[in-house]
């Protein structure tokens, strides 16, 4: 035979007990003080719970808030701007999936090292862009008028980075980013080096270099295969001008590092085939 672990009274079991005790000690006037005593203690409980919560998420949004205030006018709206089109990018194929709300949530906690603060800031804009938006022309419209051509660049690469969160992009959606990059007025070699990047990106490795390599090194610098190296020193030397972390600076110091990290890009594409050829 099985040996079977006998429960203990759970909390409903003690409180029966308990109440018990009271009333075989003190009769029923006892008991009904008790109980009077214990409904008071839980309703205080309650309240009090209820008033910390509210206290906690008035003191969250105040910090919100504050930080907001802190910033230039021109650094949030870029950030409003941004978060809007992005998740006009995430809807185009009529859903917002887990997996593109979280690259959003990636580029602002890991690229641009947000901290929890600016972090729930970002989730509050979000939050409204789900809810509701603008038309996608009319948020392109105030972006290209607000600001010069290199933030424009910066929300083209986050535009093909969503939609990379898919193995294989639907050539419509493909198509769209294409016209946001038209609409932006992006020339034809910019927005040719950003898709590149994104379509060979998943399958480069610095290890086994190969194929896929040379072609995304080639697109990095906007350039077709079989360029020569006077072509790829005049791409490298155009492309350092273009996205030098000062020309954003504006914007704050984490999207220069944006800047930063697509000069990393472009200087290796630029030594890889000072190396090779």
């Amino acid at each position: 035979m099985n040996y079977q672990r006998q429960q203990q009274p759970g909390c409903g079991g003690c409180l029966l007990i308990a109440l018990l005790i009271v009333f075989l000690s003190g009769g029923a006037p006892s008991l009904i003080k008790f109980m009077g005593t214990l409904i008071y203690t839980g309703i205080a409980g309650i309240l009090i719970f209820v008033a910390l919560f509210f206290g906690f998420s008035y003191w969250v949004q105040k910090r919100v808030a504050t930080y907001g205030q802190a910033q230039t006018e021109s650094r949030n709206r870029f950030v409003w701007l941004l978060v809007h089109i992005l998740m006009h990018t995430a809807k185009i194929d009529g859903r917002i999936t887990k997996e593109e709300i979280q690259t959003i949530h990636r580029f602002f906690q890991y690229n641009l090292n947000y901290n929890q603060t600016q972090m729930l800031w970002v989730k509050d804009i979000i939050k409204e862009a789900t809810n509701s938006s603008p038309s996608l022309d009319s948020l392109l419209e105030e972006f290209k008028s607000t600001f010069a051509y290199e933030p424009r660049l910066i929300l083209l690469e986050l535009v093909f980075q969503i939609l990379y969160t898919k193995k294989d992009v639907p050539e419509h959606e493909l198509q769209i980013a294409r016209k946001i990059a038209a609409y932006l007025e992006i020339s034809a070699y910019d927005q040719r080096t950003i898709e590149a990047k994104y379509k060979y990106g998943h399958q480069y490795t610095e290890a086994a270099p190969g194929r896929d390599t040379v072609n995304r090194h080639f697109a990095t610098l906007g350039l077709q295969k079989g360029a020569s190296m006077e072509e790829i020193k005049q791409a490298y030397r155009k492309l350092s001008m273009k996205y030098h972390p000062d020309k954003v600076r504006h914007l704050g110091d984490e999207f220069q590092k944006i800047s930063e990290e697509k000069m990393k890009e472009i200087n290796a594409a630029y030594e890889y085939f000072k190396k090779h050829k």
